[in-house]
């Protein structure tokens, strides 16, 4: 008679919990004793919890992400004759990957006596090394996505994942091989391996604690790591007399402030980097995938990152070369506000051409900040301060703003990045340029 047991999560070591990261069953699957039901992974490692039995999954209680220990509840399977079984599906994948590669890659025929030549074997990309001798070996991935890679032959340190927090599926494995046996080349994604920095135990020295990071700074790090090792960053440095700028906006605080606006120097910012993209169209611009085209925008989106208790955001705001001082600064209050407390919409962080960092108001002299890509450029802003400045055969004290503007080599050369600053510069010394 078919019944129905629940399984458990046996024992798993020395783990109080440990999180669910991959389901490998649906409910009305089949399943054999052994198949994988789900991985767990600790802060450590990943592991597979098996099926005790062979039979029918009727219901799954955990979701990705859940955290589970010993004892607790993770799937319903009915037993008996009504759990039908299945053969190795690792294998059965295995066998059906490499038969729809040899469907195309047909074998060319060699005449020599009267004899077929044997096909010659795919060729392996220079990059590729054996799973287990990369740097890269302990890639993010299941011990059945593992076990699977190895039965192609498959370096895991040259696949992107797809998966959450960029784990490696089945599916990508699949995807690898096909490329790789069909003659095609690495994309970046798949060919960029770096070398893996040693895992180290910090309590052996001292007390430690550890503190996971929240999702924005998760992502943010993925974000900028991405940007980093993609993109040629140069960093130009200068500096802008403000003097002028900031007493004219002293003069506008008391109309801002009947009007509930915080005029800060940042809304200047941005109507000045404006006027500078509008001289340098290649700044307002996205280089395609290919490397082969130039998107360049005809609007005006500029992004100004914001500091959280849960990391930075960059809330964007939208056709900022249409609106007035007061309404920008308005938006820039409303969307920080937003990203602080959490209520930032997905809307209000895309479609950015260019970005603002500013440090104003902590303090420092300069910074490279790193590029938000797609963008090709970002402006990196301290905090001015008075210096002694000699003009007309005299000392004067002025009001000097540094910045850096970090760019994307392909796109932009050093002559422009340096005639970019040098204009920026001019306009946040004059702002009446602005009107220009």
């Amino acid at each position: 008679m078919p019944n129905i047991e629940e399984i458990k999560i046996p024992d798993i070591g020395d783990f109080d919990s440990v999180e669910v990261i991959e389901i490998a069953v649906s409910v009305g699957d089949s399943v054999e004793t052994e198949d994988t039901l789900i991985t767990v992974e600790s802060d450590k490692a990943s592991m597979d919890i098996p099926s005790p039995n062979a039979g029918e999954i009727k219901e799954i209680k955990v979701n990705i992400g859940d955290k589970v220990s010993e004892g607790t509840p993770i799937i319903n399977l009915l037993i008996g004759e009504e759990g039908v079984k299945k053969d190795n599906q690792v294998s059965k994948e295995t066998e059906e990957v490499k038969e729809e590669v040899e469907v195309k890659e047909t074998p060319k025929i060699e005449k020599s006596e009267n004899r077929i030549a044997p096909p010659r074997p795919p060729k392996t990309p220079e990059t590729s090394q054996l799973v287990g001798q990369s740097n890269s070996a302990k890639a993010h991935a299941s011990p059945s996505v593992r076990r699977f890679a190895r039965e192609l032959g498959v370096d895991l340190g040259l696949v992107y994942g797809t998966g959450p927090k960029n784990r490696i599926l089945k599916e990508d494995v699949k995807a690898f091989t096909k490329s790789i046996m069909s003659g095609e080349k690495l994309s970046n994604k798949g060919a960029f391996t770096t070398p893996e920095i040693p895992p180290v135990d910090f309590s052996k020295f001292g007390e430690v604690e550890r503190k996971p990071l929240t999702r924005i700074r998760r992502i943010t790090g993925q974000t900028l790591h991405r940007s980093w090792i993609t993109i040629p960053h140069v960093t130009q440095l200068d500096e802008a007399d403000i003097t002028e700028l900031e007493e004219f906006r002293k003069s506008k605080l008391k109309s801002a402030e009947k009007e509930g606006v915080k005029l800060t120097l940042v809304t200047f910012l941005i109507k000045a980097v404006v006027v500078a993209l509008q001289k340098f169209p290649e700044f307002n611009s996205s280089i395609e995938p290919s490397g082969e085209n130039l998107i360049i925008k005809k609007y005006f989106h500029i992004g100004v990152a914001v500091n959280t208790k849960n990391g930075l955001l960059v809330p964007v705001l939208k056709d900022v070369d249409k609106k007035g001082l007061f309404e920008i600064a308005t938006e820039i209050t409303e969307l920080s506000n937003k990203a602080r407390e959490g209520k930032i919409s997905p809307k209000d962080l895309q479609g950015g051409c260019f970005t603002i960092s500013s440090l104003g108001g902590i303090g420092g002299l300069h910074f490279t900040p790193i590029i938000n890509a797609p963008e090709v450029a970002i402006l990196g802003v301290s905090r001015a301060a008075m210096k002694p400045v000699y003009e007309n055969g005299t000392f004067e004290a002025r009001l000097i703003l540094p910045f850096a503007l970090s760019y994307d080599h392909r796109v932009i050369d050093g002559v422009a990045g340096a005639q970019f600053t040098r204009f920026l510069s001019t306009i946040l010394t004059d702002i009446r340029h602005i009107l220009l």
